[in-house]
């Protein structure tokens, strides 16, 4: 996980996607809006973040809805702190229950 957030180019934005789902599942339209990015920019790191097994996804085409994967979750403690080297602010991923890259 370290190599693909902290060690690419990419992986900043890839974080700042992660940190969107946790706090709420979204589609690849919403996440583009909600973090100012193109559209075919947030398509193209999901796809990486689906291959790694850190995002799930429910439905089909467009509405696809992205969540953060179990995987993810357990391993939340080492996300937080690559967020904070890249400088990202993980307080977002207190859970209840760039470009390409």
């Amino acid at each position: 996980m370290w190599w693909l957030m902290a060690g690419s180019k990419g992986g900043k934005t890839r974080s700042r996607i992660l940190l969107a789902l946790n706090t709420r599942p979204s589609n690849a339209h919403q996440l583009s809006e909600q973090l100012s990015l193109d559209y075919t920019t947030v398509r193209h790191h999901l796809e990486t973040l689906k291959k790694y097994q850190l995002i799930t996804v429910q439905g089909e085409g467009y509405g696809n809805l992205y969540f953060i994967s179990d995987k993810l979750e357990k391993n939340l403690s080492d996300f937080k702190e690559i967020c904070k080297t890249i400088g990202l602010d993980s307080g977002t991923l207190e859970k209840s229950g760039e470009e390409h890259g």
